[in-house]
């Protein structure tokens, strides 16, 4: 979808220091290495001040000085390397993120269900092979596992495909391409050695790769979920509205955003503490496994402090606030927590930098490898077979999603 500028410069809200913040959904965000081709692209505008990847929720958090840079440069530049950016909705991103779940769900099913099949024929081949198998029953069987794999690869690589796709498309390489470049490479070759009655073939290779990695990907995609619902959980604790007692007496309800510190709030039996405060008046229990992890219910009574979020018994309480929004241990646990699911730790930054030299060099041992074997007097389809190895075995899952996942945790 065409946003214009003055659209984008809805969802622009003032900084500190005279800047402005941007908070972006942005799609095609897989590892560390994306987290760091946008960061590094987005600094390199001008009067960029910040700009911070969430890895979990795949948000994008920007500061800069409006004077310098606009928010259509900042959405153009993000499609410049081949991202598609949203503005950050909880809710529309739940959902997105739910269907990226489902979709890996699929690929992944296809992929295991396939590669049981074809590994049960390559299976029989290879016992034929060192036995009396036939070039007719071998050939047969490579084709049906041909039949197999070709539809298999297509529907369950897309998440890498379309990856690696963007990322060529926006002139860099991230860590799908060399997944995508094996693949494709072991497929075609195995082809090529279906027509020409060989032996040996690596379908089962090909569909296995693309099951195993992708079990890596809907098990991160899981836990990033998990992680995600937990911030939202807490952040759901918060109330909206508090029940303020007048100087006369009465009780009314106001948005939390009209009490100030000082004032006398009511909390009946069963709500959750709108503020923190010190109780005045009543008597009642409190589960404050919020703040304490202690499930059993902790006795108050005038004199005792409460905290917002924590859950009133069967009493009724006079609070007299000290704290209310912005400003309550809720919130800086809020905040603590958005503060370290946006933190690098050192390794995090070091697989950053690792992740920015990993497919360059990996091609390149790839390519050397091939040239090698060829100089060395080697057939085509053997040094290609090395070469491809070589892009499949240094795998980049454990770099790109290990470190990342850790640190979520």
């Amino acid at each position: 979808m065409n946003v214009h500028a003055r659209d984008w410069d809805a969802f622009v809200t003032p900084a500190e220091e005279g800047a402005v913040h941007m908070d972006l959904a942005v799609e095609g965000i897989t590892c560390a290495a994306c987290m760091g081709e946008i960061e590094r692209g987005l600094s390199r505008l001008p009067g960029i001040r910040k700009a911070r990847v969430n890895l979990t929720s795949q948000r994008l958090a920007v500061d800069w000085d409006t004077g310098q840079t606009g928010a259509d440069q900042i959405v153009a530049e993000l499609s410049r390397l081949g991202y598609t950016a949203h503005p950050f909705d909880p809710a529309s991103q739940k959902d997105r993120q739910d269907q990226t779940g489902k979709n890996l769900l699929r690929c992944m099913a296809v992929a295991g269900f396939a590669g049981m099949n074809i590994m049960l024929l390559s299976v029989s081949v290879w016992s034929g092979n060192a036995t009396d198998i036939t070039p007719e029953t071998r050939d047969f069987f490579h084709w049906l596992s041909a039949l197999i794999a070709l539809p298999t690869v297509a529907y369950s690589g897309r998440p890498f495909f379309k990856s690696a796709f963007s990322a060529l498309r926006a002139g860099r390489l991230n860590m799908d391409v060399p997944i995508v470049i094996g693949v494709t490479l072991a497929v075609g070759l195995s082809l090529i050695q279906t027509m020409q009655h060989q032996h040996h073939a690596y379908f089962e290779s090909a569909v296995m790769l693309l099951f195993f990695l992708l079990v890596g990907r809907y098990l991160d995609h899981n836990m990033r979920g998990r992680t995600r619902s937990f911030a939202e959980n807490i952040a759901a604790l918060k109330a909206e509205v508090a029940a303020r007692i007048g100087a006369d007496g009465t009780v009314r309800e106001v948005p939390l955003s009209k009490i100030e510190p000082g004032d006398m709030v009511l909390v009946m039996a069963g709500d959750r503490v709108p503020v923190d405060g010190v109780v005045v008046d009543g008597r009642s229990e409190i589960d404050q496994s919020l703040v304490t992890g202690e499930t059993i219910l902790h006795p108050v009574e005038k004199g005792t402090q409460v905290y917002a979020g924590t859950l009133n018994g069967d009493g009724t309480l006079k609070v007299r606030v000290s704290a209310a929004t912005g400003a309550t241990l809720l919130d800086e646990v809020n905040r603590l927590l958005e503060t370290a699911t946006q933190a690098k730790s050192l390794y995090v930054r070091l697989a950053d930098r690792a992740a920015q030299l990993y497919a360059p060099i990996v091609h390149g041992a790839a390519a050397v490898t091939f040239a090698g074997w060829m100089l060395a007097g080697a057939d085509w389809q053997p040094a290609l077979v090395i070469a491809i190895s070589v892009l499949i075995i240094t795998c980049p899952c454990a770099l790109g999603l290990a470190v990342p996942a850790v640190q979520v945790v």
